[in-house]
Parts: C-alpha cells; sequence; structure tokens
C-alpha cells in the first residue's frame, strides 16, 4: 500500500514539475532570445571590425588592445565608476531623507509625495533638456535669479564649466525616476518597522539618530541592498538618457561626464566603428556585474534579515 501511494506522490510531483517547466517556457524562450543571444553576438562582434554598413572582418582581439592602450577608454572608465558610485549614494541618501519626511504623520504629506515624485515620470530626455535650459549661460533661468538677487550680471555656463559640472548633474539625478521609485519603496519599508521597537528605544532613552542607525536603518537594510542595485544598474545603462542632452556625446567639458554608455554611442554612431562599440559594451557589461557582486556580497555582513 506505502509502494503505491509513493508511486503515486512522484507521479504528481513529475507532473507537477513538467506543468512548471512548461508555464515557465515563455520566459526561457524570451530569456534566450533577448538576453542571451544579444549578450553571445555582442561579445562575437567585438571580435570583429564590424562597420555600421555591416561590413566586418574578423579581427580577434584587436578592438581590446586598441582600447586598453586609449587614454579615452581610461578616461572613461573613470568617470563611469566615478559617476555610478557617486549617483548611487546621491540617490539613495535622498530618497531615504525624503521617505523620513513622509514618514511623519502631517498634512499634506500624500500631495507632497506626488509633487516630488511628478518630475520622476517624465522621460529623462524632456528632464534633461529642461535642466539644460535652466543652467544655461545666456538665457538660463538660473543664472537670471542670481542677477536678480545679487544686482550683477551672472552668465555661469553651469554644464560646460570644469568647477561646476558634477554639481549640477548629480543635483539633476535627484529629481530622476530612479530617486522617485527609491523613495516610495523606503516609504512603504518605513511603515513596516514594528512601532514596539521604537516604543523600547524611547523608554531606554535613544535619541533620533540612534534609533535611525540601531532601528531604522537595519529593518530597512533589504530595501537599502535593492534600491543600491537598481541604481547600479540606472547610472550604468540609464546614464545616456540623461548625459548626452546636458553635455553631449563627448562628456564635455572635456570629457568629464563621458560615460562608456556615451562613448559607446560615439564609437557605434559617430565613428562607425561598431566593432569597437561591441567591445566597449562587453566592459560596461562586467563592470555592471562587478557592482552586482560587490553589492550582494558586502550584503551578507551588512543587510538584516528577520529569518
Amino acid at each position: 500500500m506505502s509502494k503505491v501511494k509513493t508511486s503515486r506522490s512522484n507521479s504528481w510531483s513529475r507532473r507537477n514539475t513538467r506543468t512548471a517547466y512548461l508555464f515557465l517556457t515563455p520566459w526561457f524562450i524570451g530569456f534566450a532570445c533577448f538576453t542571451l543571444f544579444p549578450i553571445a553576438f555582442m561579445f562575437a562582434t567585438s571580435l570583429t571590425n564590424r562597420k555600421l554598413n555591416g561590413v566586418s572582418e574578423y579581427v580577434g582581439f584587436a578592438n581590446y588592445k586598441n582600447m586598453f592602450s586609449s587614454d579615452i577608454f581610461w578616461n572613461s572608465v573613470k568617470v563611469t565608476l566615478f559617476f555610478t558610485i557617486i549617483m548611487v549614494l546621491v540617490t539613495t541618501i535622498w530618497a531615504v531623507i525624503m521617505a523620513l519626511l513622509l514618514n511623519q504623520k502631517q498634512r499634506l504629506n500624500g500631495i507632497f509625495q506626488f509633487c516630488y515624485f511628478l518630475p520622476s515620470v517624465i522621460p529623462s530626455v524632456a528632464l534633461a533638456y529642461a535642466f539644460r535650459t535652466i543652467f544655461g549661460k545666456e538665457a538660463g533661468l538660473f543664472n537670471a535669479l542670481l542677477s536678480l538677487f545679487s544686482g550683477k550680471n551672472v552668465a555661469i555656463n553651469w554644464l560646460y564649466n570644469h568647477n561646476t559640472v558634477y554639481l549640477v548633474v548629480f543635483f539633476i539625478t535627484l529629481f530622476t525616476y530612479n530617486t522617485g521609485q527609491m523613495m516610495l519603496i523606503f516609504r512603504s519599508g518605513l511603515s513596516d518597522v514594528p512601532a514596539e521597537l521604537y516604543e523600547a528605544s524611547d523608554l531606554d532613552g535613544a535619541g533620533a539618530f540612534a534609533k535611525f542607525f540601531n532601528i531604522t536603518l537595519p529593518m530597512i537594510s533589504p530595501l537599502v541592498l535593492f534600491n543600491a542595485v537598481n541604481g547600479c544598474v540606472s547610472a550604468l545603462n540609464g546614464s545616456f538618457a540623461l548625459l548626452y542632452p546636458l553635455t553631449g556625446e563627448g562628456g564635455d567639458p572635456e570629457g568629464m561626464t563621458q560615460v562608456l554608455s556615451l562613448l559607446i554611442y560615439k564609437e557605434a554612431f559617430s565613428s562607425m566603428k561598431v566593432g569597437y562599440a561591441c567591445a566597449l559594451s562587453v566592459v560596461l557589461f562586467i563592470i555592471a556585474a562587478f557592482f552586482g557582486i560587490l553589492l550582494f556580497g558586502v550584503s551578507k555582513k551588512l543587510v538584516y534579515y528577520e529569518n
């Protein structure tokens, strides 16, 4: 009798497994067609001197040799790493601050949340052109306000000045979709922190900073990891839509904002060197993988899970 039950159990288990794989088949097909194949094709193309018109010839690792001997490439890698790290830090910290403010039970919180998130749903290109107008030299709104309050004619080209370009770019990132999305996620996580933990800390006489670093931050640390990973992906892959309208494909001034995505576009569509651009894309893929491995490695020691 037990053998019959075991046989039936195994039969149901195999049937459920087949059913599960059947439902997963569309995902496997999509993953193979739209992820694995493009990655493999990109690497294969990086071993050729393919042009934009489709003409190509196998050159081995010549693109990589030329790339690693290029000062422009190394400057772009440096800018990419700097931009990614600072953007993730700035947007994550700002999103946490906004979420903490929204978590306070005050009037008009919903309106404030809507007004802050509204720029996040605007396309990045439109947002970038709007800020380009604001921080322009001749007819820039920001220069006009400074001239009005200072009584002097202010004509600073904020986006093409070595001393101000990074300040402006990272200020603009505070209003991107990524930051607004982070804020909503943190806002949801803060509401799930058990109130009794704060009540116990009040009895112990803990201050606001002690509560944040000993209760709030550990409880939302999984969300910090999630938003940091998304922020890295957004900084590496989505920076093109923000930086290209602001500083052009050259990452002016003097390549200070020329992240790898801008350099890839320039080499592929301006210089028409698709094979070389694919080699750059492989490096960008490796950098993204490095950040992912690093974040998940650090999370094992810093992220708190209740279970």
